[in-house]
């Protein structure tokens, strides 16, 4: 089954795949609004790095991950150093461990061979919705999640491939404040996810030490720190009585 989930008389009910997708697709609008004028300017930039139109849409098709992509054409040079693009790649990305186990007890009834692949879809948007939505419903609905991680992959990928052809044309967008549009949105999906202070404890270890690391230590090694003290943190909280 693509969700489990109890009706009104206690049996066991599967919803209509196609209506689950569009019910994804649909809730997935409004974070695409959002990711717009960041995929504009990756698209900019990267083009100014000389990334040809295929090449980027090929890079942010292929990766689906912002952070990253905006670090490793921070990092692009003439010839591109590979390797050290690779490892940041790796760094920035490796929060999505976290949030893999974060929706793993959710994704035990279901086959292998349909969770791999559709977790090529995980963004930290698209998880954000996908476990708000499953701990709203007490399940996991996979053509929800697929509607709405593949509506957010196509929007970042054709933006990003528009900001490439357009970039000269638009000028600097992150001098109106659009850069807010990102933390905006998933304070709001976190919101959906709340339940209370006790749980939420671990999101503070995390917080806190991404922040010194970020400030205290040069590169991208806050992101691996804070997935690493909040994974730890759950970890030693859940023992305690």
């Amino acid at each position: 089954m693509s969700s489990i989930e109890l009706d009104s008389l206690g049996e066991v009910a599967k919803p209509v795949g196609v209506s689950e997708f569009l019910r994804g697709l649909t809730a997935a609008v409004p974070v695409q609004i959002g990711f717009v004028p960041f995929a504009l300017v990756l698209g900019a930039q990267a083009q100014q790095k000389g990334l040809s139109h295929a090449e980027v849409p090929l890079m942010t098709g292929l990766n689906f991950g912002g952070g990253s992509e905006f670090a490793a054409i921070d990092l692009w040079t003439s010839p591109p150093h590979i390797a050290l693009i690779v490892a940041i790649t790796f760094l920035i990305n490796s929060r999505h461990l976290l949030m893999g186990a974060a929706l793993a007890p959710f994704l035990g009834a279901l086959p292998k061979r349909k969770v791999l692949p559709a977790l090529f879809f995980m963004c930290d948007e698209s998880w954000a919705m996908a476990l708000a939505d499953a701990r709203a419903r007490s399940c996991f609905s996979m053509p929800y999640f697929l509607g709405a991680g593949i509506a957010l992959w196509a929007c970042w990928m054709t933006f990003t491939a528009v900001g490439a052809a357009i970039g000269p044309m638009i000028g600097n967008v992150e001098a109106y404040g659009i850069d807010m549009a990102f933390p905006a949105v998933f304070l709001v999906l976190l919101k959906g996810m709340w339940t209370g202070l006790r749980a939420a404890r671990p999101w503070l270890v995390s917080l806190v030490t991404a922040a010194l690391v970020y400030l205290l230590v040069p590169g991208a090694w806050y992101v691996a720190a804070g997935a690493l003290s909040g994974l730890v943190s759950s970890y030693l909280l859940a023992k305690q009585p």
